[in-house]
C-alpha cells in the first residue's frame, strides 16, 4: 500500500472552503474545484515509496503493471487503472455536458486524429478512444441538473414563463415554438426539437434569455418555483446562454449527503452547487451543450445525447453484513465503496476486485495487508496495489470522530459487462 499526493484543480467555480473544511485544514486561498486521486495522465497522483522517493502513480502502474492492477483489470481495461476518483466542490455550476458510449468515443478519436485536429485545438471533441460514466456520492445538500424530463412537464414550466413574460410585453416567438415542439407526438423526438430550438437560436435566444432574465429578476425571492429560481441563478452567471432555458427541459435533483447518482453515456447533465465524492471512467471526453464560454460542436453533441425522457439515475446502496455500504452503478470500471467505523469496532475486510484507492474523510484507520501495513488521517489517500489482499480496515480514532472511508476499486462483475474490452486488449 502506498500513501498519495493528490492534485487540486482550481476551477473558478470551486469552493473557497468545502474541500478545506472536509479535511479540516485551511483553505488555501483560491478556488478549490477538484480533487484528482487516480492516474489520469493530465495530473497523476503520485506515491511515495517505501525509501522516501515519490513517483507519478502512471509510471508507478507502467513499471509493473500486473501487480499493481491484476490479471482480470488488464485483461478488460489494459494496462492503466480505470478510473478515476474526485472530492467535487461546486460553489457555481458546470457547464452542461455528456458523454460519449465506448464506441462513440473510439470512433470519434479516430476520426479526429485522421483530420488532424490537434489535441490541445477548442474545436477537439475527443481527448482519448475511451467512455466516461460518473457517478456522484452527495457529502452535502448536492443539486444537479440529469437527464430529461417529461416533454409535458418541461412544456408546463415553459408555459408558466411564457405568462410572465407575456405580462412584461417581451418578445416570446421563440418560447411559444418551443412549447408547440414539446408538445408533439413523440416524447424524445419533442425534446431533441425544444433542445435544438434553443440550443442554435442564435439572437432570439440570447433575446429570450434577456427578456427572462429582466422579468424574473421583478419577481419576489422564492415566488417562481425551484426551476425558474435555478433559471435566474444561471442566467447571473451565463448571460445570454441558452443553457439557461435548457435547464427546464432537464430533471432538477437535490441529493442529501449518502444519496448518489449516476450519469450514463448520452445523459445531459450538469453539477450546480454541492460536496460530493465523484467516480468515473479515467477520460476526459466532455460534449458541452451550454453554460460555457467553450465551443460546442452541435452536430456531434447530438450524436451523442440520449434525448429519451427518464426519472433521475439513482444509485442505491448494497450492505454488507459488517455494515459497509457498496455502490454499484453499471459500469464495469468501478464501484464506490463507504466505511464507517467507531472505536473498538471490528476490522472490516475491503470489498477490493483489482487496484484500489482509499480516502479517509473523518477519524482514521489503519490499512492492515499480508505485505505491510499504512495508517490513513483525516484527507490521507492511499493506493492498494491488486497483488496486495486482503486488507483489513481498522479503526484509529482522531479527535472522538468516527473513522469514514471512501474506496473505490472496479466493479466486481466487470466482465459481464463489455465484450469489447475482452476483445480489444486479448
Amino acid at each position: 500500500m502506498y500513501r498519495l499526493t493528490n492534485v487540486m484543480r482550481p476551477y473558478a467555480w470551486g469552493s473557497l472552503t468545502a474541500i478545506a473544511d472536509l479535511f479540516g485544514r485551511k483553505p488555501s486561498g483560491g478556488p478549490e474545484a477538484e480533487l484528482w486521486i487516480g492516474a489520469h495522465p493530465d495530473s497523476p497522483s503520485t506515491v511515495t515509496l517505501p525509501d522516501g522517493e515519490e513517483q507519478p502513480l502512471t509510471d508507478f502502474i507502467d513499471d509493473a503493471p500486473g501487480l499493481a492492477l491484476g490479471d482480470d483489470a488488464m485483461g478488460l481495461f489494459g494496462p492503466k487503472l480505470p478510473f478515476l476518483t474526485k472530492v467535487l466542490a461546486a460553489e457555481e455550476a458546470l457547464s452542461l455536458q455528456v458523454h460519449p458510449t465506448l464506441e462513440q468515443a473510439r470512433a470519434g478519436y479516430a476520426r479526429e486524429n485522421e483530420a488532424g485536429i490537434p489535441f490541445t485545438a477548442p474545436e477537439r471533441s475527443y481527448r482519448d478512444d475511451n467512455h466516461k460514466p460518473e457517478m456522484i456520492f452527495a457529502l452535502t445538500p448536492f443539486q444537479a441538473l440529469c437527464g430529461f424530463r417529461d416533454p409535458a412537464e418541461s412544456a408546463a414550466l415553459f408555459r408558466n414563463l411564457l405568462e410572465h413574460l407575456v405580462t412584461a410585453d417581451a418578445q416570446t416567438d421563440l418560447l411559444e415554438r418551443v412549447i408547440a415542439l414539446l408538445e408533439g407526438p413523440e416524447p424524445s423526438a419533442a425534446i431533441r426539437d425544444a433542445f435544438v430550438a434553443l440550443l442554435d437560436g442564435g439572437a432570439d435566444a440570447a433575446a429570450l434569455v434577456d427578456s427572462t432574465a429582466n422579468v424574473l429578476d421583478k419577481l419576489p425571492e422564492g415566488g417562481i418555483g425551484p426551476e425558474l429560481t435555478t433559471v435566474r441563478w444561471l442566467i447571473e452567471l451565463y448571460p445570454k446562454d441558452p443553457g439557461t432555458l435548457i435547464s427546464m427541459l432537464l430533471n432538477l435533483v437535490t441529493l442529501e449527503p449518502g444519496e448518489a447518482l449516476y450519469l450514463p453515456a448520452g445523459n445531459v447533465h450538469a453539477y450546480l452547487n454541492g460536496l460530493g465524492i465523484e467516480v468515473m471512467a479515467t477520460s476526459d471526453n466532455v460534449l458541452r451543450g451550454g453554460l460555457t464560454p467553450k465551443h460546442i460542436n452541435i452536430p456531434e453533441l447530438l450524436t451523442i445525447t440520449d434525448f429519451h425522457p427518464i426519472e433521475p439515475p439513482y444509485v442505491r446502496p448494497q450492505f454488507t453484513d459488517a455494515g459497509q455500504e457498496i455502490y454499484c452503478p453499471p459500469f464495469a470500471e468501478f464501484q464506490l465503496q463507504r466505511i464507517e467505523l467507531n472505536d473498538g469496532a471490528t476490522p472490516v475486510a475491503l470489498a477490493q476486485h483489482g487496484p484500489a484507492v482509499v480516502l479517509a474523510v473523518s477519524g482514521g484507520a489503519m490499512l492492515d495487508s499480508p505485505v505491510t501495513d499504512l495508517t490513513l488521517r483525516r484527507g490521507d489517500s492511499a493506493f492498494i496495489p491488486a497483488s496486495e489482499q486482503p486488507v483489513l480496515v481498522h479503526p484509529v480514532i482522531d479527535g472522538g470522530s468516527p473513522a469514514v472511508l471512501f474506496a473505490v476499486t472496479c466493479a466486481g462483475n466487470a466482465a459481464e459487462f463489455d465484450e469489447q474490452r475482452t476483445e480489444t486488449y486479448e
